[in-house]
């Protein structure tokens, strides 16, 4: 049975691609902040586990709740788009720590953790954003975001560089999304994104390894 890891999974694409991979017959354990979100991930049958990428108290808990576990895929889904600013807006120092604690230093503090739980041959991958393309970037509206998700790229770069020969590691854009995040007016829906990213993830071959992907499989711009 393929053991599946999604962390950050209260909600939107987290949340459908629990739902997913339990239809598949996985098993699934995810993480959400929340009560609330840890009760959705319980209905649908998997280990729900708190966690809060953001809270340094909390993260030393990681490894004893990943303690023998040895995950095939792993999704890092948790983040936040912060303020919708158009042009060379400075950000509050709030916001600016809030969106670059959980976009970038949560996955800097998480990741390290979960090594040590990846089965051999595992697929690790972290949902970013084509708005984090520098190579692709047409204007500088919600810059804050943006950088955020420049920054996780460079995480996940050096993720696969030390996991080399051990896991395929990759950066995914999953689509303009009709999420709560992504607004009503999305490409797609949060259904298409989720089959999309467990698709292209399932076909993963070493060429792939350290790329950043559209959901579809296209090879991104960093």
């Amino acid at each position: 049975m393929t053991s599946v890891l999604v962390i950050g999974a209260s909600r939107g694409i987290g949340l459908e691609l629990v739902r997913q991979y339990r239809e598949a017959g996985c098993a699934v354990t995810a993480t959400a902040r929340s009560g609330e979100g840890l009760a959705r991930l319980r209905a649908l049958g998997a280990t729900a586990r708190p966690l809060d990428v953001t809270q340094a108290a909390g993260t030393p808990a990681t490894p004893w709740l990943l303690q023998g576990e040895a995950f095939d895929v792993v999704v890092l889904c948790a983040g936040i788009f912060g303020p919708r600013t158009e042009g060379l807006q400075p950000p509050a120092d709030a916001d600016f720590d809030a969106v670059m604690h959980t976009n970038v230093r949560g996955a800097m503090r998480v990741l390290p953790l979960v090594v040590g739980a990846l089965a051999p041959g595992a697929r690790l991958a972290v949902l970013s954003s084509r708005l984090g393309s520098i190579g692709l970037r047409a204007n500088a509206n919600g810059w804050l975001y943006r950088a955020s998700k420049a920054a996780l790229n460079s995480v996940l770069k050096d993720v696969s560089l030390e996991l080399a020969g051990k896991a395929l590691c990759v950066a995914l854009h999953p689509g303009w999304v009709r999420t709560d995040m992504g607004g009503a007016g999305g490409d797609i829906d949060v259904h298409t994104s989720a089959a999309d990213l467990r698709r292209l993830l399932a076909a993963l071959t070493p060429a792939h390894h350290g790329g950043f992907f559209n959901h579809d499989g296209q090879p991104l711009a960093w």
